[in-house]
């Protein structure tokens, strides 16, 4: 069984989902791919991760750099899963490309090279935005190419860290 639950923030409604433990979706509302991996039967329900997911978000929209990370579990591919936790290790303020994720996965394969392409459709597919920071992803020469959520939250979200203090709570 899948529970949900709903946080408003500063760019809408985003909906939340859980296994119960741990974070499965976060999505905003009307983002490309929205709920894609929420099972069919689920319910609204307040748990204790929920809690953790709001004062994370609570953190980072008043542009502080939460020092913790709720408890997730990620729905993927081993591929998908590859990237989105490429996208983890992305510092808050900063932004890498997909070219830099793909080289990053081919040389933890021992490959010469991998598709920036099949890192965007990952990239694409991540269901746990913001945690897993897709709209720090940028195209080669930095344009701000594709976000789920739309552009204008990803130019939003990047200035917004852009502005941030450096210090780390």
């Amino acid at each position: 069984m899948e529970y949900t639950n709903e946080y408003i923030s500063p760019l809408g409604k985003i909906l939340l989902a859980s296994d119960g433990h741990a974070l499965t979706g976060l999505w905003f509302e009307g983002q490309k791919y929205f709920a894609a991996k929420l099972e069919r039967d689920h319910e609204e329900k307040d748990l204790p991760v929920f809690v953790q997911v709001a004062e994370w978000l609570a953190l980072y929209f008043n542009g502080k750099n939460p020092a913790f990370t709720p408890p997730l579990t990620l729905k993927g591919t081993p591929f998908q899963k590859e990237v989105w936790e490429a996208m983890l290790a992305i510092p808050f303020g900063q932004t890498t490309t997909y070219a830099k994720i793909a080289a990053q996965i081919a040389k933890h394969r021992g490959l010469a090279s991998m598709s920036a392409q099949a890192v965007g459709s990952a990239v694409a597919h991540n269901p746990i935005s913001l945690i897993i920071p897709c709209h720090r992803v940028v195209g080669s020469d930095g344009s701000l190419t594709g976000y789920a959520g739309g552009i204008e939250k990803k130019e939003w979200l990047l200035a917004m860290e852009r502005q941030a203090p450096e210090s780390v709570i």
